[in-house]
């Protein structure tokens, strides 16, 4: 069976209070629980961790190797600033999905920049807690695709 770890980066504990303009009123909570029941469907195992700190995160990727096939990561803030995280994907080779609630790309002109995306399987962004969803199938896919060319 497919394990997928998810990663929720900093703030993301204030989903539906902070922001709702520009992130939405889902909670995480209720992001969780859609991944949950996806995950159902779809046939993967899922754990969700969500932490404030960088060096968590860094430490959290780092005990997943070996043992996840994939990560979705809502990197946040640290998208735009952690060499960190994007080393530790480097050094753990695990294959992982970059996902944001909003779409960077048509705010801040630093949130432009990602310290991730060129080494990601693929990007996810602006569609609200579909963009977990849409990052869920696209990591089970990604999976399957790569067990048959094993």
């Amino acid at each position: 069976m497919t394990n997928i770890l998810v990663i929720h980066g900093p703030n993301l504990n204030l989903l539906g209070t902070r922001e709702p303009e520009v992130y939405g009123g889902d909670t995480l909570a209720t992001i969780d629980e859609s991944l949950a029941e996806q995950a159902k469907q779809v046939g993967v195992k899922l754990e969700a961790f969500q932490s404030n700190d960088e060096g968590e995160i860094v430490n959290r990727i780092q005990q997943a190797a070996g043992k996840v096939d994939i990560v979705i990561i809502n990197p946040a803030a640290y998208t735009h600033t952690s060499v960190a995280i994007r080393d530790a994907f480097l050094a753990t080779q695990i294959p992982f999905v970059e996902v944001h609630l909003s779409n960077v790309h048509a705010r801040e002109d630093f949130r432009r920049q990602s310290y991730l995306s060129d080494i990601a399987v693929g990007v996810i962004a602006g569609f609200g807690i579909n963009s977990y969803l849409l990052a869920l199938e696209a990591a089970a896919k990604h999976c399957k695709q790569s067990a048959k060319k094993r």
